[in-house]
C-alpha cells in the first residue's frame, strides 16, 4: 500500500490540530550531531510531521552504536547524516530532509545555520556543545538553542528534566552525568533525553518561550 501526502498530513492533523500541524509542516530544524540523542530527535521531529530537517554530521555508523543510535547493522559504515536520511524517508516520506557529512566549526557554523529555525545540539563532546551553543547565541541571538548535558548511566529517568537557561537556550538532561564519566550509554535513557529535546522543539515550533 502506498501513502500519500494528504492522507498521512490528514493523519497528523486529526492528532495534533490543523493549526499547530501547519506551524510544524514550516518549521526548519537543523539537528547537529546524529548518534543516539540527534538520531532519536530527528525521529520524533519527522513522525511529528515537522516540514524541513538539517541533519549534520561528520561521522560514519559504527557498531558501537546500535545500542542507542536510531541506525541499522546494514547500514554500519554509512555516512550518518546518509543513513538518517533514509530512515527518516522510511518513516514519513513528505519531509525535506538535507543531510550534510560535514564537521561543524566555528569557521563554517554560520554558512551552515543560516536558513534553519531552531538548532539542536547533540554532540557528545562538551568542547563540541560549547563552541556550537556559545556559536550560535552569539551570530544568530534570533533563533533557539535546544541543548542536551547529562544521560549516561542507569539513574533514574526522573532525574532529566528540560529547563530554560537563558532567553533563547534550552537545556535537557541531568546537567551531572558526562560520557566520559565511564558510567556507559544506554539507549532508554539517553532516549528519554531525546524526547525531553524533541519535545521542547515542538514547543518552541507551537509558540512556547518556556519548558
Amino acid at each position: 500500500m502506498s501513502l500519500d501526502r494528504e492522507t498521512f498530513r490528514s493523519a497528523l492533523v486529526a492528532r495534533h490540530g490543523a493549526a499547530r500541524q501547519a506551524k510544524f509542516e514550516a518549521a526548519r530544524v537543523a539537528v547537529c550531531g546524529l548518534g543516539g540523542l540527534g538520531s532519536n530527535v530527528s525521529i520524533a521531529l519527522a513522525r511529528a510531521g515537522v516540514g524541513h530537517l538539517h541533519l549534520i554530521d561528520f561521522d560514519r555508523v559504527e557498531p558501537s552504536n546500535l545500542n542507542r543510535q536510531q541506525y541499522a547493522a546494514a547500514q554500519v559504515g554509512l555516512p550518518k547524516a546518509e543513513a538518517l536520511r533514509a530512515n527518516l524517508a522510511a518513516i514519513n516520506p513528505f519531509c525535506d530532509v538535507v543531510a550534510e557529512t560535514v564537521r561543524i566549526t566555528p569557521e563554517n557554523l554560520a554558512a551552515l545555520l543560516a536558513n534553519d529555525d531552531i538548532i539542536c545540539e547533540a554532540f557528545d563532546r562538551a568542547e563540541a556543545k560549547a563552541m556550537l551553543v556559545s556559536g550560535v547565541l552569539e551570530m544568530f541571538p534570533e533563533k533557539p538553542v535546544v541543548a542536551a548535558s547529562g544521560m549516561s548511566g542507569l539513574a533514574s529517568a526522573n532525574a532529566i528534566t528540560t529547563r530554560r537557561v537563558s532567553k533563547r537556550l534550552y537545556l535537557c538532561g541531568d546537567g551531572t552525568t558526562d560520557v566520559d564519566d565511564n558510567l556507559g550509554l544506554y539507549g532508554a535513557r539517553v532516549l528519554v533525553c531525546a524526547a525531553h529535546q524533541a519535545t521542547m522543539i515542538l514547543r518552541l515550533i507551537d509558540g512556547a518561550n518556556e519548558p
